[in-house]
């Protein structure tokens, strides 16, 4: 189980922020923080806005906002996997990889044609999930910056080396659950597992008072 950095020692990084040609938006600065949900079929990611909170924004000095993925190390950071490592991934992965892209602009322009589900979360607990995505880095230390796999699929995307075991039950999706979880939001039991079962209950989300 990834473990959770108290939101102190958030504060303390958010004080010591990287800088970048781009103005990080700091949560301190608002009352709250859209964070996006993002279908890509099978998979889902989160994206927030670029936040000196996690390290690795450095990486991306000209992004808007970053998205996350977290996923298995051999079938994530393969383009065509295929059966084997489908099943390899579901029932002895090796490793897990975060998939980090940057992106100028909005979401929904950067994502159009993408199923999209949008949460303002108060920035309080803006600290706490951008606490739980930093748990989700390997690090060396606490605060360590993790240093870059590969790049991505995108144009400005980078994969990282993460923390956590990922399983059949353990996906990419539960992974998102679990991000918003940290945030404060009820997702349910049994976690979403599937796509479509997480947009779903996001899409509740999104209409009901955080």
């Amino acid at each position: 189980m990834l473990k959770r950095i108290p939101r102190l020692f958030c504060l303390l990084l958010l004080c010591a922020a990287c800088s970048g040609p781009h103005k990080m938006v700091s949560a301190a600065d608002e009352s709250s923080m859209p964070v996006y949900v993002i279908s890509h079929g099978w998979h889902a990611g989160i994206a927030l806005r670029r936040t000196d909170l996690l390290p690795e924004s450095a990486d991306f000095p000209g992004a808007d906002y970053l998205e996350f993925g977290w996923g298995d190390w051999d079938y994530y950071q393969t383009r065509d996997p295929g059966l084997w490592r489908l099943l390899q991934a579901a029932f002895w992965s090796s490793n897990s990889v975060l998939h980090v892209m940057g992106i100028q602009g909005s979401i929904g322009e950067s994502f159009s044609g993408f199923e999209i589900v949008r949460l303002e979360i108060p920035s309080d607990r803006f600290f706490d999930l951008a606490a739980f995505i930093h748990a989700s880095f390997q690090r060396e230390t606490a605060t360590a910056k993790t240093l870059p796999l590969r790049r991505g699929f995108g144009a400005n995307s980078i994969f990282y080396p993460a923390a956590g075991e990922f399983h059949l039950f353990n996906n990419c999706n539960t992974w998102v659950a679990r991000a918003l979880e940290s945030a404060g939001y009820d997702m349910g039991a049994p976690l979403p597992f599937t796509t479509d079962q997480l947009l779903a209950r996001t899409l509740r989300l999104s209409s009901a008072p955080p």
